[in-house]
Formats: structure tokens, C-alpha cells, sequence
């Protein structure tokens, strides 16, 4: 049981960290290489929220409004005039991760920090001892991944969000503004990657390089997975099963380039990953 649970909460960390950067790419084909430096940005909410001494929960939504911000800005500023180059666009937003991440240890040192957790103890789980926090962030990985799935399947932001995606021409030939569209996405996008920051910090550090292996991991999961919210679900569930068992039973060094070498393979056997043909 303890192994399960382990699964299914690191499925859970995979899919809140990754959920973001999955709504950029699906509708902008724009990896956002930033994605690890809002991250930190969130955490850093939540680590500030902590040492005013408030409650951690305020963290959450000061890591989300902080996130949105951020995206609103870099969409507007360096994202846009990039559309057309979409490398170019790439290479900006990893120069971006460096510039933020040298900005947070101008204002808050190299030093690794700590933030409280808003739920403490352990909960029994068939007779298992296990983190409660830990339990709390798998109902919250599916409802994300409920609620994006809503959002972009059940509304009209979400129909033209899918006719950008299909054939931005032909949408914008239909009245649909895909540059609001795009705005709004990558905004979006971003205030959910500040949001998983702040969520995976309690059960780690935070210092100002913390996003980066985040970001490895969350960018080939979206290689992989195709543009389905729930396909990523799906793949967050499998990989993060077999770096849960690699790190148990073979070495956890090993166990932390699971997920990398996995998404080889796969996108070696099918280039286009978990996407429909």
C-alpha cells in the first residue's frame, strides 16, 4: 500500500507541475522553458506567505495572482513579437528562466529555505501510515486535471481555444481573437505554474534553482503526452510509477532520470508520443 500511495502522489506532483506548461503548448506550440523559474517564483509566495508568519494556505492564491501576472507580462512583452519564430520564442523564455532566477537570488540569497506545510501529520490508509499532505495533492491533481478538461471541452473559451489550435487562420476569419486567446492561455498557464510551486514546496526546499528539475521532467511528459489533459493524467500515472519503482528497488539517482530516458524511448518508437495520428 505504501508503494501505491507513493505512485499515485508523485503522479499527482508530476501532473500539478505540468499541468501549466501543457496549456501554453497545446494552443501556442510555444514550450515555455520559463516554466521552472515561475515555479520557483510560486514557491517563494508560499515561502514568503510562511515567514510573515500568515496562514500557508494564503500562499496558494498569492502564488496563483503572482504566476498570472508574471505570464501577463511576458506574453505581452517577449512572447508576442515572437509568435512567427517560435524558436526564437523558445530560446527567449529560457534566457527569462535565467534572468528570474538571478532576480530571486539577488533578493533572497542562494540559501535553501523552508515553508511550512498547511496540513501536517499522517493519515491511516489500510493499516499505512503515509503523509497527509501527500494523500491532499492526489483529489487535487484530478480535480485540475477535471477542471482544465471542463474548461477547455465545456466552454466557449475552450471552443476557440480548439479552433486557434486547429486552424488559426480559419478562426480568425471567424471573428475569434487569437491573440487574446494566446494572452490568456499563457497567463493561464503561468499563474498554474506558480500555483504547483507553491504546492510541491512543502515536501521540499526552496532556493532559487529549485524549478529547473521540474522542468525537465514536466517538459518531456508534455512531449509525450500528446495535448489531452487527461492523457497527461494517464502518462504522469505511468512514468511516475516507474520512477517510484526505480528508485525503490534499483537506486534513487538512477530513479531521478526515470522519467527523461522513459520519454526517449517512447518519442524513439512514436515520434508524435500519446497524440492522435
Amino acid at each position: 500500500m505504501g508503494m501505491l500511495l507513493d505512485i499515485l502522489s508523485t503522479a499527482a506532483m508530476l501532473y500539478i507541475v505540468t499541468a501549466g506548461l501543457m496549456m501554453i503548448f497545446g494552443v501556442m506550440k510555444i514550450v515555455n522553458f520559463a516554466h521552472g523559474a515561475i515555479i520557483t517564483l510560486g514557491s517563494y509566495a508560499s515561502f514568503v506567505t510562511t515567514r510573515l508568519g500568515l496562514d500557508p494556505w494564503i500562499g496558494l492564491p498569492l502564488a496563483l495572482g503572482v504566476g498570472v501576472v508574471t505570464g501577463m507580462l511576458v506574453e505581452w512583452l517577449i512572447v508576442r513579437p515572437l509568435y512567427k519564430r517560435p524558436l526564437d520564442a523558445i530560446l527567449a523564455t529560457w534566457g527569462l528562466g535565467i534572468v528570474i532566477g538571478q532576480v530571486i537570488t539577488i533578493g533572497f540569497g542562494r540559501e535553501v529555505q523552508f515553508v511550512d506545510s498547511p496540513v501536517r501529520g499522517a493519515l491511516s490508509v489500510l493499516g499505512t501510515e503515509y503523509s497527509a499532505y501527500r494523500l491532499l495533492l492526489i483529489p487535487i491533481a484530478v480535480a485540475l486535471c477535471l477542471l482544465m478538461t471542463g474548461l477547455l471541452n465545456g466552454t466557449r473559451f475552450g471552443v476557440k481555444t480548439r479552433a486557434v489550435i486547429m486552424n488559426e487562420d480559419l478562426a480568425k476569419g471567424l471573428g475569434i481573437h487569437s491573440e487574446r486567446i494566446r494572452f490568456l492561455t499563457f497567463s493561464l498557464g503561468a499563474g498554474l505554474g506558480a500555483l504547483a510551486g507553491a504546492l510541491i514546496t512543502p515536501l521540499s526546499s526552496v532556493d532559487p534553482n529549485m524549478g529547473l528539475p521540474w522542468l525537465i521532467s514536466a517538459f518531456m511528459l508534455v512531449m509525450v503526452s500528446g495535448h489531452s489533459m487527461a492523457s497527461l493524467l494517464l502518462t504522469c500515472v505511468v512514468f511516475g510509477a516507474a520512477q517510484v519503482a526505480v528508485s525503490t528497488f534499483v537506486s534513487p539517482i538512477l530513479g531521478g532520470v526515470t522519467i527523461a530516458v522513459l520519454a526517449a524511448l517512447t518519442l524513439r518508437i512514436r515520434p508524435k508520443g500519446f497524440a492522435h495520428d
